[in-house]
This record gives structure tokens, C-alpha cells and sequence, in this order.
């Protein structure tokens, strides 16, 4: 089964189904990982506190990338109270495999970058416990 969710990462890091900028956008925010060089900024469309679209664009290792591919899909439709809710479990059920601690800091970067927008915060007020 870890095979299949690797095909997945590897494609959708590849070739992303959601990656690119909205404008006008409702949302926006941006973030790295300074321990790997991941670069995450995402722009989101919200219409009566619902989703109504998504993109991310950045660069970094295929988990970064592969991650924010995946949130981005998941957020759709979505109500904004929903989004906030999202928690570093979602992620690593969309990703389906196993990640050690500094896979794991790749794999969040798009959680964090994602819930920070969406409660409206400034850099100096971010932290990783958006994620937890």
C-alpha cells in the first residue's frame, strides 16, 4: 500500500493539480521551512464562508509539494470554520505513509501556511502549534 501512496506524492509533485495563484484572492499567505529550503504560498477564494477556491505555489522536496497538492484538493467546498479545524492527523491521512520528524516539518509547512491565512495572523505570529 506504501507504494501506491508513493506513486501518488511522486505525480503530484510532478505534475500538481492545484498549483498557481488566485487573483482576486480572499486569503493569502506564505511561509519556509528553514531547516529544507520549502518555500509555501497560498491563496484562497472564500465565498459565504465556504471555499470556494484554492491554489498553492512554492518549491521544495516531492513531500512539501506533494502535501500542499493534496490540502489544497481537500479544501474545496469546505466551510472556513472546517479548514481552521484541519490538524497535522489529516494531513498525514492524505499523504497515507509513515514520516519521520523532519519529513514530517515538510509535510505541515502547507497546514501551517494554510491555517495561518485563514485566521487572518501576521508572520511574527506564526508558530507550529497551528498544527499540532
Amino acid at each position: 500500500m506504501d507504494d501506491l501512496y508513493r506513486q501518488i506524492i511522486i505525480e503530484r509533485y510532478k505534475t500538481p493539480h492545484y498549483r498557481g495563484h488566485l487573483d482576486p484572492h480572499d486569503i493569502f499567505f506564505e511561509d519556509d521551512n528553514p531547516t529544507c529550503g520549502d518555500h509555501i504560498e497560498i491563496t484562497v477564494q472564500v465565498e459565504d464562508g465556504v471555499v470556494k477556491s484554492a491554489a498553492f505555489d512554492g518549491h521544495g522536496c516531492s513531500i512539501s509539494q506533494a502535501a500542499a497538492d493534496l490540502l489544497i484538493e481537500s479544501i474545496h467546498g469546505k466551510p472556513l470554520d472546517e479548514v481552521k479545524a484541519l490538524t497535522k492527523d489529516d494531513v498525514i491521512e492524505l499523504l497515507g505513509i509513515e514520516l519521520g520528524p523532519v519529513r514530517l516539518k515538510c509535510a505541515l509547512l502547507s497546514l501551517k501556511v494554510l491555517k495561518a491565512g485563514a485566521y487572518g495572523l501576521g508572520k511574527e505570529e506564526v508558530s507550529d502549534a497551528l498544527v499540532e
